[in-house]
């Protein structure tokens, strides 16, 4: 079997494969590659852009480690396996959800944990920062349950899979509630020069700046006390299904083919481009329907430094002679305490830089990481960058810490692959 993800730009062979049914299958297989002398890996869904889950070992799948275990005082216990849409649906089903999520819904809840996926808010951080517990098999097959007050729970809420196979997560939840979704179009010097009012008055801000133009797409969600006014579904197919899928795939398709095109493309995107309200369900204002398939950059920064970079990415563009049809998106989070979290210990704002799967541009991505690694950022761990063990000890302040309790539960690196090896060491 050959392992793709979902970009298609990254493939790995395993030795074997298998599909745990259980924590004892896990811890099973877990002893068993250990024995062998092969190296194990449990795979999510594929959307990270890295090699994180690729292994030439013992490739486990978590498709059969999926539901809901237990609800309680606690909060929701689900196995690793679940995808984020089955969560939200089984929360919602019991009145349910959580604080804050990211905008893709396929992953698994162990593959978007350990890797740090991370949304916006202002308020409450990523989904790392939402869990209370993880079960965990270890490098000896050994099962433990790691919680707040434990080095191994703020190491492995974000452990890119080097210090166990996450079997089962408990995350803390709270009364189901709407969001007012809003949709605004505004200049990207406006938006350059108010960050900090936008940041501070809403919950959640989302904005999409359109290369080769001055346009930027808004996104703000705050809490609303309701009624619900969702979106109809005819608007719903036009806004999300329609041109934010089908006429943006269209169009990147012929920047492809003419990229001399490109800037005139996005300008007409630009005019289109709309003003909308809505009020719904959380997971669901949560949530994007991306069908366009691409490949990305991502780097957190200081929250301070997020105008700066603004600039110089503007500045790069527009120099460049380089034809980028994708927008770039910008987020922001508070600090978070998961050691590996790219928001460990700061303010964090997150500048997303993608780019058509037909039209890859390594020389964008690495301008776009030469300008970012200046400000000290973090390269997110699912999406594409050179940094290595070098430069990423000296901006997690508790790199070192996560190192040495890694030697201590995988001396043997049962957990490790190519990728680990550049970002942890050997």
């Amino acid at each position: 079997m050959v392992f793709t993800n979902w970009a298609r730009n990254q493939k790995g062979t395993p030795a074997e494969v298998r599909t745990p049914t259980s924590v004892d299958d896990v811890a099973s297989a877990v002893k068993d590659a250990a024995r062998d002398g092969r190296r194990v890996r449990m795979v999510g869904t594929g959307h990270s852009f890295t090699g994180v889950a690729l292994t030439d070992g013992v490739m486990l799948r978590p498709d059969a480690l999926t539901g809901v275990r237990s609800v309680g005082d606690d909060g929701v216990t689900v196995m690793a396996g679940t995808p984020l849409w089955r969560l939200n649906e089984e929360l919602a089903r019991r009145g349910l959800a959580l604080a804050n999520m990211g905008d893709i819904t396929a992953q698994t809840v162990a593959g978007a944990i350990q890797t740090g996926t991370h949304g916006t808010g202002r308020d409450t951080g990523g989904l790392a920062d939402q869990v209370t517990a993880l079960e965990l098999v270890l490098a000896d097959g050994s099962v433990t349950t790691a919680r707040p007050g434990d080095a191994l729970f703020d190491a492995a809420r974000v452990g890119l899979g080097a210090l166990g196979v996450l079997t089962a997560v408990t995350f803390r939840a709270e009364p189901a509630f709407l969001l007012h979704n809003r949709r605004t179009v505004m200049p990207l010097a406006q938006i350059v020069d108010s960050l900090d009012e936008l940041t501070q008055v809403n919950e959640h801000l989302d904005f999409y700046w359109l290369p080769h133009t001055d346009a930027c797409l808004v996104k703000t969600n705050n809490r609303h006390p309701g009624p619900a006014t969702p979106p109809g579904a005819v608007k719903e197919w036009l806004v999300y299904d329609f041109l934010e899928n089908k006429l943006f795939g269209a169009v990147c398709a012929l920047g492809a083919l003419a990229p001399g095109l490109v800037p005139t493309l996005n300008r007409v995107s630009a005019k289109a481009l709309g003003d909308s309200s809505s009020v719904d369900a959380s997971y669901k204002v949560f949530a994007t329907v991306r069908k366009v398939r691409f490949l990305e950059t991502e780097y957190a920064i200081p929250r301070e430094h997020l105008a700066q970079a603004l600039r110089e990415l503007r500045d790069l563009v527009g120099r460049s002679g380089w034809r980028i049809s994708f927008p770039v998106e910008v987020r922001v989070t508070p600090p978070s305490d998961a050691w590996l979290s790219t928001a460990y210990g700061r303010p964090t704002a997150y500048i997303a830089c993608h780019t058509y799967h037909a039209s890859p541009n390594p020389e964008y991505f690495a301008a776009v990481e030469e300008i970012m690694v200046r400000l000290a950022g973090r390269p997110h761990w699912g999406k594409l960058h050179t940094r290595d063990a070098s430069y990423l000890g000296g901006v997690y302040p508790r790199f070192a810490d996560f190192l040495k309790l890694r030697d201590e539960l995988d001396p043997r690196r049962v957990f490790t692959n190519p990728y680990l090896e550049t970002v942890l060491g050997s």
